[in-house]
């Protein structure tokens, strides 16, 4: 598939990221809600009806976000059952549109306070043949707080960033044993826009 910016300068993705963020069905207040609501749910759970999360337990940023990616799809699909779905295959994106999957979504989380990562194959040419779904496409990205060693402070989402990311967007680290493909800063500027931002 193609890239929306093919032909167009880094000066111009904006205007790009403007019109796909235009025609996608998501409001842009839905995400920002979904988000919130799904973080203030995951530090209220209790696993196993005894270990309060941020209490007696600290999950690392992995798990957090891991919380994140499982639950943040299924508030989407019950607050629009119709038109959204969690994913079910591994072609799937994290949230598929129903009627076109060509909006689907796909959830990037980080607890470093400004830029997300994909794992190191998002980094390298074959990873969309090897994983069975598309990394060019919307996205959803959220940054976040970890937890401190101080029991009185409650983490929070730092920021929150919706737009489109394509596949060579994603830099794959040199070293053979880096396991992250940061986000490129001029797609992270250009092709994503700031929805929230806890100052």
């Amino acid at each position: 598939m193609n890239s929306p910016y093919d032909g167009h300068p880094v000066e111009e993705w904006i205007y790009v990221t403007n019109e796909l963020i235009q025609s996608h069905p998501l409001d842009l207040d839905d995400i920002v809600e979904v988000v919130l609501y799904a973080w203030e749910r995951i530090l209220n759970t209790q696993i196993g009806g005894e270990l309060q999360i941020g209490k007696d337990v600290f999950p690392s940023p992995q798990i957090m976000g891991n919380y994140l990616h499982e639950l943040i799809p299924v508030l989407l699909s019950r607050r629009f059952p119709e038109k959204w779905r969690k994913e079910l295959v591994k072609e799937d994106k994290d949230v598929v549109y129903i009627p076109n999957p060509f909006y689907s979504v796909e959830i990037k989380t980080s607890s470093n306070p400004n830029n997300v990562f994909g794992n190191r194959s998002y980094g390298q040419e074959n990873s969309e043949n090897n994983s069975g779904k598309s990394k060019s496409g919307y996205y959803i990205t959220v940054n976040f707080e970890k937890f401190t060693k101080n029991p009185n402070h409650k983490p929070k989402i730092k920021k929150i960033r919706f737009g489109w990311i394509d596949h060579d967007d994603w830099k794959a680290q040199k070293s053979e044993t880096g396991q992250a493909a940061p986000l490129s800063i001029e797609a992270r500027d250009h092709k994503l826009i700031l929805l929230y931002e806890d100052k």
